[in-house]
């Protein structure tokens, strides 16, 4: 049996593929309608065809994306697309290239029809990958659009590969006509919903459960590697809670989530991380130690999973929080997309930052993990931000708008010249939702489920216009009565640190700093190289070594005549006494850099965060009443 499929131009494909794309009985198909399937699995190629009953009669152009929603980036998907070819009524015509994502065809006044190929070999969440094993998809990156028609339904159809008739699809996309496995014809009702289900195919591990009226489940690929591997019970249990606790939190009184399904979508590989959120499912990827094995027992307790599994549950409750915090409460800005250039905000701090400030709370929240364990990532979080000499040059607000430049390109001087609004937004957060438990009868959830009512629900009446940039302050103060103007000036467009750190003595929770490594002490990271060279990758703003003249790309020898390796680093920064001055040599383009520099060490930015032995009254109601758990 081949382990690909193969197809061959011909001047008229319609006789390989009519059957399948033709519209359902009894309807009236008039916008696009795709056909993907495997060209060559082994080349990493998806074959597209795209029929379109009535094109513009002077010249139809079609486009593609240029980024995907979530992934606040121009990624040029249209460099993936090859081949591009055009039928007007079975005849081949011309088509030309008109910009670097948009194509025009020739005049046609019969059905027009285009094929290509997209080279598919992204192992991320944002594209699209396939090889012998998995097929994986997202529309944006795959099925050109076509212009003015954008608004029409669109159906796909879905082809089996010869080589693997046992193969399913998982997908929220709509089911037209589909066979046992999920391959057949599906239906979106515009292209901005097409690009919203990714389509995953394979063997895939499935398992079910049901939260807030709605049907669950979670795939992961390469099933039939992993089938006895994970304990698919614990995974259905886990995520039962988490997306319980997460529809409660918006809905208390229905309890109903606002989609007729979810679905999971997992990539299980050697080192991946990370997730893309859709309407009513998400795509992650995560390593393959992060799965609970069956017959592996917790390293922490009886209840409490261990770190990697911790990390994927926090990771699946972020991209579900994003299920309404971005896909369905927008920023205005995002009401619609623009997908063919970038579209700044301001609030990616309230979009990102809130969601990461809520994924792991609602993992304790559903009682997947401790109060300690949870303040323990808090303390990460906190000691990455004050890490960061970029925190002092950007505000939390203009790392949002500066994604498309910034977060995404990150480069040597990156944590020097910005922060993460993931990171200090979920501070942001975080200092916020103290403030309105300590001062008012408010909390963060009920601001929340105000933005959830006003912009994001089906029947919210500011739905359509999205949430201004603005907007924050005043529904802080419609919940709690209080002024933020100061907050904002200060926090959110200004460069200064939220107050946590008094604002934990209010709940109980002790904030103690820790010893930093030698290298981070000296404004250095460097990773060891073959035989133990250490090469310099980032050097920190203020730091010792930015003072002794290193920068990225160095490759440091000796220290005081002594071979530099990171043990010699770490030896002498141990014995280091006030005035020692450090004699450092280096390799900079092959040339050798030498430097006599006073020893300094940077304060440390390590953060310990722990429960009061004895809370008073106060602290620990304020303290339970946050972390949902009795204490």
């Amino acid at each position: 049996m081949p382990a690909h499929d193969t197809m061959t131009s011909s001047a008229s494909p319609r006789s390989r593929t009519a059957a399948l794309v033709q519209a359902p009985p009894g309807s009236s198909q008039t916008g696009p309608s795709y056909r993907v399937s495997v060209a060559d699995a082994l080349a990493h190629q998806f074959l597209v065809e795209l029929d379109l009953p009535h094109p513009e009669p002077a010249g139809q152009e079609f486009w593609l994306p240029v980024w995907i929603p979530g992934s606040y980036l121009v990624r040029e998907f249209a460099r993936h697309v090859l081949q591009v070819q055009a039928w007007c009524a079975d005849k081949p015509i011309a088509l030309h290239k008109i910009a670097k994502n948009r194509w025009r065809a020739a005049p046609c006044n019969g059905p027009l029809r285009l094929r290509y190929s997209v080279y598919a070999f992204d192992l991320s969440v944002r594209t699209a990958y396939l090889d012998t094993q998995r097929g994986f998809f997202n529309a944006s990156s795959l099925l050109l659009a076509a212009a003015g028609r954008e608004q029409q339904p669109h159906t796909v159809t879905l082809a089996c590969p010869d080589f693997a008739p046992h193969w399913t699809v998982a997908t929220t996309l709509p089911a037209v006509q589909c066979d046992a496995n999920g391959f057949g014809s599906r239906r979106a009702a515009n292209y901005d919903a097409l690009i919203d289900h990714p389509v995953e195919m394979g063997e895939l591990l499935r398992l079910e459960f049901s939260a807030g009226g709605a049907p669950h489940a979670m795939v992961i690929a390469l099933g039939n590697r992993l089938h006895d591997t994970v304990d698919t019970r614990r995974l259905a249990r886990d995520l039962k809670r988490i997306c319980s606790a997460q529809i409660a939190l918006f809905e208390p009184r229905s309890k109903r989530a606002p989609f007729a399904e979810y679905l999971f979508m997992v990539a299980p590989t050697a080192e991946g991380y990370g997730g893309l959120e859709h309407a009513d499912s998400t795509a992650l990827m995560c390593t393959r130690r992060s799965l609970p094995h069956p017959r592996l027992q917790d390293t922490d307790s009886a209840h409490s999973p261990h770190s990697d599994y911790r990390d994927f549950l926090g990771l699946c409750s972020h991209e579900y929080f994003h299920a309404w915090n971005v896909k369905r409460i927008k920023p205005q800005v995002f009401t619609p997309y623009d997908l063919q250039a970038e579209n700044p905000t301001t609030l990616l701090w309230l979009f990102e930052g809130f969601t990461a400030y809520y994924d792991d709370l609602m993992v304790l929240r559903a009682g997947l993990i401790t109060p300690q364990q949870y303040l323990d990532g808090l303390a990460r979080t906190l000691g990455a931000v004050l890490r960061t000499p970029g925190r002092q040059v950007q505000s939390v607000a203009e790392a949002s708008f500066d994604a498309w430049t910034k977060y995404y390109r990150p480069d040597e001087n990156t944590a020097n010249a910005t922060v993460s609004y993931y990171q200090l937004g979920a501070l942001v957060a975080l200092s916020i939702d103290l403030r309105l438990r300590r001062e008012s009868a408010a909390t963060l959830d009920d601001v929340m489920r105000l933005l959830w009512t006003r912009y994001g629900r089906a029947d919210a009446p500011l739905r359509a216009e999205g949430v201004a940039e603005d907007a924050l302050p005043a529904l802080l103060k419609e919940v709690s009565g209080l002024d933020w103007r100061a907050f904002f000036r200060r926090h959110v467009h200004g460069t200064e640190l939220p107050p946590v750190k008094t604002q934990f003595a209010d709940f109980g929770i002790q904030w103690a700093s820790q010893e930093d490594t030698p290298l981070d002490a000296l404004g250095l990271a460097a990773q060891e190289q073959a035989g133990g060279w250490l090469s310099v990758q980032r050097v920190r703003n203020g730091g010792w070594a930015e003072r002794a003249g290193l920068a990225a790309g160095d490759l440091l020898l000796t220290l005081d005549g002594e071979r530099a390796r990171k043990a010699a680093i770490e030896r002498r920064h141990a014995q280091v006494r006030a005035g020692d001055v450090w004699r450092l040599t280096w390799l900079r383009q092959d040339l050798e850099q030498h430097s006599e520099t006073p020893w300094f060490a940077l304060p440390d930015s390590r953060v310990q965060l722990r429960l009061a032995d004895k809370p008073r009254p106060a602290q620990r109601q304020r303290l339970s009443a946050w972390m949902g758990t009795a204490l």
